[in-house]
């Protein structure tokens, strides 16, 4: 009988251990999720403080892609608490921008802003970012995936101020060229935008819309070259962006053909410096603000982290035109 209570006693003691085993399995898995959920929640609180910002951009040897790095780092010293910003160059490749992106994500950035190199092809790597809990901004291109927000300039703007300064200059009448660019959203704003400052005027004859630059100057002057060999006479030509516009005024130059002149969008230091040769025909541009752009993404970040959604979550920035008339007050990039 000792020995029957004996075992009974050690199966009972087994079976209450393994019963309290259980229990405390049961315990530390809800522990887990509780502490899941309240990492979650704190991703985006009133007490949550932006420390890190991860930038992933085209290429940093773009003057533009330069000044939008310059733009997150004096907002992020505005704001303070030291936040770190680590910013990264893709050379518009899309494997190294999703690489990027997943590192950014993995290492816990707070805000991660892009100008996407592919709008199609990051849209797995976003949606995988803010599953993660971080806040993702696009900036300057818009992308096929949901984002916190998207900055870009009112490339619609670019295109009408460009055009409307066509339009004044020659008075409502002659032959324009529009040098178009990659079909992305940016360059298809901006013809549309051009074409609703020209269709105002119906003196004003468009010869010429559909030559793809590829945003280029090798590609400009490569066009603009064509052009000139195809029309004996050109009053203006809008490039799409200030690096076609800079191949065009080459191929000018090269042609020695002045009776036209020549307007682009961007503001970039190329451009400035074309204005700026009285040799040249390159006469104006539409200014972005790289800087601007990249400050309101990290302005707009921290509120979303501390809890406070923009009103509208597509921000566009206006866009000055810059001429040779008032060159001399333009700061630049």
């Amino acid at each position: 009988m000792k020995r029957i209570s004996l075992i009974v006693g050690i199966l009972g003691f087994a079976v209450v251990s393994c019963t309290n085993s259980v229990r405390n399995d049961n315990t530390a898995t809800n522990t887990n999720n509780k502490a899941t959920n309240i990492s979650a929640e704190s991703l985006t609180s009133p007490n949550k403080k932006l420390q890190t910002i991860g930038v992933a951009l085209g290429d940093l040897g773009n003057p533009f892609y330069n000044a939008v790095q310059k733009g997150a780092e004096i907002e992020a010293q505005k704001i303070g608490g030291n936040i770190r910003v680590n910013a990264v160059s893709s050379a518009f490749d899309l494997n190294q921008q999703t690489n990027q992106i997943e590192n950014f994500t993995a290492a816990n950035t707070d805000l991660i802003i892009l100008s996407a190199v592919d709008k199609k092809g990051v849209k797995p790597v976003i949606d995988q970012a803010r599953l993660a809990g971080r806040v993702v901004i696009a900036l300057d291109s818009a992308v096929d995936a949901d984002v916190d927000a998207m900055i870009s300039s009112n490339n619609t703007q670019a295109g009408e101020v460009a055009c409307q300064y066509i339009a004044d200059r020659i008075k409502g009448q002659g032959s324009v060229v529009i040098l178009n660019g990659t079909p992305m959203d940016s360059i298809n704003q901006r013809v549309s935008g051009c074409e609703k400052s020209l269709s105002k005027y119906p003196n004003i004859k468009l010869i010429s819309k559909e030559q793809n630059a590829e945003g280029t100057r090798d590609g400009g002057l490569r066009v603009m070259s064509d052009l000139l060999t195809t029309f004996p006479k050109i009053d203006a030509v809008f490039a799409t962006n200030d690096q076609s516009g800079v191949g065009a005024d080459l191929a000018a130059k090269q042609a020695r053909r002045k009776e036209f002149f020549i307007v682009g969008v961007d503001g970039s230091p190329d451009a400035t410096k074309a204005m700026e040769d009285k040799d040249g025909v390159f006469a104006a541009t539409a200014a972005q603000n790289p800087a601007g752009m990249a400050q309101k993404a990290v302005q707009i970040g921290n509120d979303i982290i501390q809890g406070k959604k923009p009103e509208s979550p597509n921000i566009l920035i206006p866009v000055n035109l810059v001429t040779r008339e008032n060159l001399s007050s333009y700061q630049g990039w």
